[in-house]
């Protein structure tokens, strides 16, 4: 802290000096040496602090401690907001992960109750297409009108067919209505 107030009081001195030495080295040239010069810098600058008086020196330092002492608690203030972010962020990338990871167990039990759907579905058409037209035509016109439509999609043109004519004629309509509808 002192070199900085040296060096800044050196500065405003030796500015002063040099345009004093200008005015003087035009009108007949001198060269100094480092040493020289340093020491004219310094006999300058005495002079200047004793016209200029120590109070005012005192408030700069002790403005510029002030103001260094801000930046050291702006740095701190800095560095907690850094680590909270980096906090924030790790459990974000924690949480993503979880996400993820519960995303994937609930696709796949998604995957697995339709696969057991498409089995437990599979298995009734080949229950009712063992059956007789009229047996198939009862049992389906009690069933579920989704389920109805999804045995008689798998079944083989013909057997639907017979099955649609022996059903009532009213779930007959609404089911064929489903049926003519129904996604592939």
């Amino acid at each position: 802290m002192k070199t900085i107030i040296f060096f800044v009081c050196l500065t405003v001195f030796g500015q002063s000096f040099a345009q004093d030495k200008k005015t003087e080295a035009k009108s007949d040239k001198l060269e100094f040496t480092k040493e020289e010069f340093r020491q004219a810098v310094y006999a300058e600058l005495d002079k200047k602090m004793k016209k200029i008086g120590r109070s005012r020196l005192l408030d700069f330092a002790k403005e510029l401690l002030e103001k260094e002492e801000a930046l050291a608690e702006r740095e701190k203030v800095v560095a907690k907001r850094e680590e909270q972010i980096k906090m924030s962020e790790d459990d974000l990338k924690k949480r993503f992960v979880e996400f993820k990871l519960t995303q994937q167990n609930f696709l796949a039990c998604l995957d697995k109750e339709d696969k057991e759907v498409d089995r437990r579905v599979s298995h009734m058409v080949d229950v009712v297409s063992g059956m007789r037209p009229q047996t198939a035509a009862n049992l389906l016109s009690q069933q579920d009108p989704s389920i109805s439509v999804k045995i008689m999609g798998l079944l083989p043109p013909p057997k639907v067919a017979k099955i649609f004519n022996l059903m009532d004629k009213e779930i007959s309509s609404r089911l064929q209505k489903q049926y003519m509808t129904m996604k592939k």
